[in-house]
């Protein structure tokens, strides 16, 4: 037995440091980005400055009130959690695109040309998303903007 010992427990000592290791590494705290930083979107090869919608009461006013938005201009909503995020058009005085965005940056769904007459419905996906973006209307088209798109946040 003794002879099995010295023979092994370099091996043992190894694999136990290796368990350690594994169990340290395991437990370290996940990465977080800070979205409040975020100001420009890349997608259809464009680059778009955004503002940001990140609390609630900045989701629900979104671009209402506003008299325009510039090409290349959006709103970005960022939210905490993936899920299904409906907007509709009430307040709005012009139209846009409205842009699905999932959690690994891909465009889930594209709502074009919006109207503000359109206030009574309801857009969005039957998927989850994890940020909202609305551009000027025309945009999906003038750059070929499609479902599955990559879009880039630069951090």
């Amino acid at each position: 037995m003794n002879n099995f010992l010295k023979k092994y427990s370099f091996l043992v000592v190894i694999i136990f440091c290796l368990a350690v290791f594994l169990l340290v590494r395991g437990s370290e705290p996940e990465l977080r980005v800070d979205n409040s930083k975020i100001k420009e979107v890349y997608l259809a090869g464009e680059r778009i400055s955004v503002d940001l919608a990140l609390s609630n009461e900045e989701h629900a006013q979104g671009l209402s009130g506003r008299t325009n938005l510039s090409p290349n201009e959006g709103l970005l909503f960022v939210f905490e959690n993936p899920g299904r995020y409906y907007f509709w058009m009430k307040g709005m005085n012009f139209p846009i695109d409205i842009i699905w965005i999932t959690e690994d940056m891909k465009v889930s769904y594209i709502k074009e040309n919006a109207l503000p007459t359109d206030f009574l419905e309801t857009f969005g996906p039957d998927s989850d998303s994890k940020y909202v973006l609305e551009v000027v209307a025309g945009f999906s088209v003038e750059h070929g903007l499609k479902v599955g798109d990559r879009v880039v946040l630069p951090f």
